[in-house]
């Protein structure tokens, strides 16, 4: 039944790439909604993302965000079939073009290979954040905005469980809560984890799935909260400073973030996180998907608990 499906996936890239043939078609690791392929096509290497059979939803606006990064210089990769509307490969997909490098964050951090690229990086996902928020969105049809503290305070709300630590973050949350300077294109998902690492450094940004209509800086609180540093001495990603990370975006955009802001951005990403790994947890307890790795996430809560108290009694750290 495998190479028979295999088979059938191959004749469809043969007719969508207009190939003369498919090889090394490859399965690579993906998430619960989709699957990944490596495959080459007439000796060019590229990736297929296809919905999983049964997956609620598809692309939505993933692609076009894609095509509009690449063409504004964003480090992504070049989407070369849009396959949203598409039904050649039985599920909505996209194809793009294969970027070598390293995604896993321990290696990025640790790796000798690495030394030279880590010295860069900071300033890299500066450089790129900024360069992606002055996308004009209304290039991108489908985009909506996102108010994301209010989803995640509803979220909480619907999980039904007392997380005094999280109720106190939102009081402080509502309190400081900065005028929003602009809406722009946000990555949604700007974090280390979701970057591919060549020797050189940046090589491309991943995992366009939540890009919407935001405040900008909730990519770069997003990318300084703890969780995503991987064990990281710094707060940019575990790789650099707040400081190197500003002066970075800065240079692109004229205007210098204020770290206040994107502290408060910061401070909203740690209580998310910590939400959703109780939204994980409570998939295994309920029995919807039993799985040690989701009853090991909902673990980490009291991680993301530990974080927002030093970041509410001692502020940036």
């Amino acid at each position: 039944m495998v190479g028979s499906a295999n088979e059938e996936l191959e004749q469809g890239l043969t007719r969508v790439m207009n190939a003369a043939s498919i090889t090394n078609l490859q399965r690579l690791s993906g998430g619960a909604s989709r699957e990944t392929w490596r495959f080459m096509a007439d000796n060019e290497e590229f990736v297929l993302q296809r919905v999983r059979p049964g997956a609620i939803g598809g692309f939505q606006v993933e692609p076009r965000v894609l095509l509009a990064a690449h063409r504004a210089g964003v480090p992504v990769a070049e989407l070369v079939v849009d396959g949203a509307e598409r039904t050649e490969l039985q599920s909505p997909f996209m194809i793009v073009r294969a970027v070598e490098g390293e995604t896993i964050a321990r290696k990025i951090l640790r790796d000798e290979k690495f030394d030279a690229a880590r010295k860069v990086l900071t300033s890299q996902l500066g450089v790129a954040a900024a360069q992606l928020h002055q996308i004009d969105t209304s290039s991108i049809p489908g985009l909506v905005a996102d108010d994301q503290m209010n989803r995640y305070q509803t979220v909480l709300r619907d999980l039904g469980e007392p997380h005094p630590v999280f109720e106190a973050a939102f009081r402080w949350l509502h309190l400081n809560q900065p005028e929003s300077t602009s809406a722009c294109l946000v990555h949604g998902d700007y974090r280390l984890g979701n970057i591919m690492v060549n020797e050189q450094g940046l090589a491309a940004i991943l995992d366009w799935e939540l890009a919407h209509i935001g405040d900008p800086m909730e990519d770069l609180g997003w990318l300084c909260v703890r969780a995503w540093r991987f064990g990281g001495a710094f707060p940019a990603a575990g790789l650099g400073t707040y400081d190197e990370l500003f002066d970075a975006y800065a240079s692109v955009t004229g205007v210098r973030p204020d770290p206040d802001v994107v502290r408060w951005w910061e401070t909203l990403g740690t209580v998310k996180w910590g939400i959703i790994c109780i939204s994980q947890a409570a998939t295994h307890l309920s029995g919807i998907v039993r799985s040690h790795e989701l009853a090991a996430i909902g673990r980490r809560v009291c991680e993301n608990e530990y974080d927002l108290i030093e970041l509410l009694t001692k502020g940036t750290r």
